[in-house]
C-alpha cells in the first residue's frame, strides 16, 4: 500500500534524525570528557552490573572488538572495571567504579536536556504518542525481519 510522500521520505528522515541525534549527543557528552558510545556502555552497565562483555556487545549491537576498545578506555579512565567470572575464567563481568557512578550522576540531566531540545515545540501528549508510534514501528520491523527470515528458510527448504 503506497503512502505517497511518506514512502519517499520515511527511511531517509529516520536515518537523518538518528545521525543528527548521535552527533548532538556526542557533542554534549564531550562536555564531560566522554563520548556517546562510552556513555551508552556506562549506562547499560549501571542498569545491569555484572553482565558479561559478550552480553553487552549483543545488547548494544556492536562487534566485540569495538566494545573491547570502549571498555579499555573506560577502564583506563577508572570509570569501569572488569572482574573475572567465578565459574568461567574466560568470562569478564563489568562493574561501575565509584568515578563512573559519579560521572553518570553529573550527566544525569543531559539525557533530559537532549530530549527536551529535540522535542521542543511538540506537546507532551504528542511526544508520548510519537514514542508509542515509534515503539509500534520498531515491533513491526522486528516482525518483518522474523517473517522474512522464516520465508527465506522455507524457500531454501523448497528449492534446496
Amino acid at each position: 500500500m503506497s503512502r505517497g510522500p511518506v514512502d519517499q521520505n520515511f527511511l531517509f528522515t529516520l536515518s537523518e534524525l538518528y545521525r543528527l541525534l548521535r552527533v548532538y549527543a556526542d557533542k554534549e557528552a564531550s562536555r564531560f570528557g566522554i563520548t556517546r558510545a562510552q556513555w551508552a556502555v556506562l549506562a547499560k552497565v549501571e542498569r545491569s552490573e555484572g553482565m558479561k562483555q559478550s552480553e553487552l556487545a549483543e545488547l548494544l549491537e556492536v562487534q566485540p572488538i569495538t566494545l573491547t576498545r570502549l571498555i579499555d578506555k573506560l577502564c583506563d579512565n577508572d570509570w569501569l572495571e572488569r572482574r573475572n567470572d567465578a565459574s568461567d575464567r574466560r568470562v569478564k563481568r563489568l562493574y561501575l567504579k565509584k568515578a563512573g557512578r559519579t560521572l553518570l550522576g553529573r550527566m544525569g540531566g543531559l539525557r533530559s536536556e537532549i530530549t527536551a531540545n529535540a522535542l521542543d515545540g511538540i506537546s507532551p501528549a504528542d511526544a508520548h504518542r510519537l514514542l508509542t508510534q515509534l515503539e509500534t514501528i520498531k515491533e513491526n520491523v522486528r516482525n518483518a525481519i522474523q517473517t522474512s527470515g522464516a520465508e527465506q528458510a522455507r524457500k531454501e527448504q523448497r528449492y534446496g
